[in-house]
């Protein structure tokens, strides 16, 4: 009976969502070889407001072209993009129509290794309503392995994720999302990654607000910093390797070789502790940054700025695609 009621659990979940899940289609026009011919690119989307918002990955919609958002119930719109952050790989588009009902989110910030997780997205571009997987939450707050530090705190699942899948949602047995399906690991089994539903509202909120995603600076190239001497180490902190000379953790005295363990009074274990905190403080405003410097501690006042387009630019990350 036990198993029976998860299953009615698992189909509810679905039919929640699937609804509010659209196929995407990017067609492009490029000349090659002195022809003239068009690219296509698929992938996955789902509604997020009652006023036409559709989440999907940038990394889907990225240079231009028309895009296509096909629904549940056949009916096919032209979506306009209404804004984008690579940083995040996520991209809004806006569709003019009604309906259908828009998705709930999940805290992603309670999420627990070993819980259920379904990813819903055109998998493969098959024909018909989009194909459903079923797996666990494998870990949380992953860096992708082979993009820039800004995909950190990632969702990792072992629910099966294709070609295709990419910007569908990531949701628990509740029909909630707990984050949109952005990247597979090619040569393993197992291993795809989604962005957080926290990370997802923020972003999504700050283009609605502004038309852009603003992020604090502080002027440095980090990493995690590992306990021991591997690579299995446990995250104590953020190791600084670089500071511009005239940004803000420089003018407040963090030199290179410095560990930041505390950003006002939150605890810096790992990268993605650091991001996290620097979210809330707002541009302009000062915080308390604890740094560990041989065997003291140090802490300093740093006054955060926006971070320059030529910063965000350079750290843009270029996600394999699922």
């Amino acid at each position: 009976m036990a198993l029976a009621a998860q299953q009615d659990e698992l189909v509810a979940a679905v039919a929640t969502l699937t609804p509010s899940v659209v196929r995407i289609v990017r067609t492009t026009e490029r000349r090659r070889h002195h022809r003239l011919g068009e690219e296509v690119a698929a992938g996955t989307g789902f509604v997020v407001d009652d006023r036409g918002h559709v989440v999907t990955n940038y990394h889907l919609v990225r240079g231009g072209g028309v895009l296509q958002v096909t629904y549940a119930d056949g009916s096919a719109l032209t979506g306009e993009l209404v804004g984008s952050d690579p940083l995040t790989d996520l991209a809004l588009l806006r569709v003019v129509r009604k309906g259908p009902a828009p998705v709930g989110f999940a805290d992603s910030d309670r999420l627990r290794v070993g819980q259920f997780a379904l990813a819903i997205g055109n998998s493969l571009g098959l024909p018909g309503s989009p194909s459903v997987s079923l797996g666990v939450v494998s870990a949380v707050g992953r860096p992708l392995p082979w993009a820039s530090h800004v995909l950190e705190g990632l969702v990792q699942t072992d629910a099966a994720i294709n070609p295709g899948n990419s910007g569908g949602p990531l949701a628990d047995l509740a029909g909630k999302v707990i984050g949109v399906n952005t990247a597979i690991v090619p040569f393993a089994q197992g291993v795809g990654f989604a962005i957080p539903s926290n990370t997802v509202r923020y972003v999504v909120d700050a283009i609605l607000e502004r038309g852009r995603v603003v992020r604090p600076w502080l002027g440095i190239q980090a990493v995690t910093r590992l306990d021991g001497d591997g690579s299995h180490g446990r995250p104590v902190g953020v190791y600084v390797a670089e500071v511009v000379e005239r940004g803000p953790a420089g003018q407040a005295g963090i030199q290179p070789g410095d560990v930041i363990v505390r950003i006002g009074p939150y605890p810096v274990l790992q990268l993605h502790d650091l991001l996290v905190a620097l979210s809330r403080v707002p541009i302009g405003g000062a915080v308390d940054v604890t740094i560990r410097r041989g065997a003291a501690e140090h802490t300093t006042i740093v006054r955060i700025v926006e971070a320059p387009a030529t910063e965000a630019a350079a750290a843009t990350a270029e996600a394999g695609s699922g």
